[in-house]
């Protein structure tokens, strides 16, 4: 699952992948701005989070907890633990995207389009 996870992010416009912190975490960036971080030790992806709908996540699926060493207000941290559906953890994916991209200058984002 983790290499789908992978591909499915570098799948969105723009994404690229960086290691800032040595070979683990991998972080998936739009435009120089994070709005993923992999982790093969647990497998496990943290990402950006409306508030409101990160709360909800958490209850509804154990294996979302807040980020691990993030914003914990903004960031989940989801346990690929094979517990949750694939199509969640995309939308999930999706969600923190559409977030950081959202907050990207529009002259950044018209460049992407």
């Amino acid at each position: 699952m983790l290499e789908d996870v992978v591909d499915y992010c570098l799948g969105m416009k723009g994404a690229s992948k960086e290691y800032p912190f040595g070979p683990d975490p991998m972080v998936i960036k739009v435009a120089g701005k994070m709005f993923a971080l992999i982790s093969d030790k647990p497998n496990s992806i943290s990402l950006k989070c409306d508030p409101v709908i990160a709360e909800n996540l958490r209850e509804q699926y154990e294996a979302v907890i807040p980020g691990y060493h993030l914003n914990k207000k903004h960031w989940n941290t989801v346990r690929l633990d094979g517990s949750m559906q694939r199509e969640e953890v995309n939308s999930m994916i999706l969600h923190s995207y559409k977030l950081v991209f959202a907050s990207l200058p529009k002259k950044t984002q018209a460049n992407w389009m």
